[in-house]
């Protein structure tokens, strides 16, 4: 009996598995269909202790990891929650994706998924997704580095759906561990706590991105990229 419920159990793991896989392929698929796209960004900056004016720059992707923001400011960029994150899904060997629950996010069911890395030297420790499996489009990612902390990202998308391409996107970032360029880091751990602020406040900063004026699928040269 023990020994049927374990074939069981191994089964029901394989076609949980097999199931998410199939998810995240045709989200992946989706994405696949940008070439190339570069559209005008803003940039706002919300880290406790660190004061930084809104940035407006220009973004170029291209297929299938080229990328480059061009900005005459400082801007604060979680790349692991940008290309990175189709960048790590396309290798499919190197995770576990495994379904869980469903929730709600910003109104929409969402199939839970998470991602266990294959190996312990990825730089990957844990990664989160919720997925609306009708439009195949990630509205929620949460994804834990060794390098840089958790960052969890929160996409809306609008009219550039049938791309997978956001109108905007809000990062939730750890301050304590995130990569904050040194011309405008600040030393978050020795901060000290005030009346206004909690400990918990202080370690959490808000990076908001808007898109507009896209560009999609034109042609980009690659020597933009160097």
């Amino acid at each position: 009996m023990k020994q049927l419920l374990f074939v069981l159990f191994l089964l029901s793991s394989f076609s949980n598995a097999q199931d998410a896989r199939h998810l995240l392929r045709e989200v992946n698929s989706k994405f696949a269909s940008v070439k190339d796209y570069q559209a005008d960004v803003n940039i706002r900056t919300a880290i406790p202790f660190i004061r930084m004016m809104p940035v407006n720059a220009r973004l170029f992707f291209k297929q299938p990891d080229k990328f480059r923001l061009k900005s005459k400011g400082i801007a604060i960029l979680p790349r692991q929650s940008f290309d990175q994150l189709f960048k790590n899904l396309r290798d499919t060997n190197s995770y576990l994706p495994v379904a869980q629950s469903q929730e709600m996010i910003h109104q929409v069911k969402t199939q839970i998924i998470s991602i266990l890395p294959v190996s312990d030297t990825a730089d990957l420790v844990l990664g989160k997704l919720w997925i609306d499996t009708k439009e195949k489009l990630i509205l929620r990612s949460q994804v834990t580095t060794k390098s840089n902390g958790t960052v969890t990202t929160d996409f809306y998308f609008g009219n550039h759906t049938a791309q997978a391409l956001p109108d905007s996107m809000l990062f939730t970032i750890d301050t304590r561990k995130f990569k904050i360029p040194k011309a405008v880091a600040a030393d978050l751990n020795n901060v000290k706590s005030t009346d206004k602020m909690g400990k918990n406040e202080l370690q959490k900063g808000q990076i908001i991105i808007r898109f507009k004026d896209y560009l999609i699928n034109k042609g980009i040269a690659d020597e933009i990229f160097r």
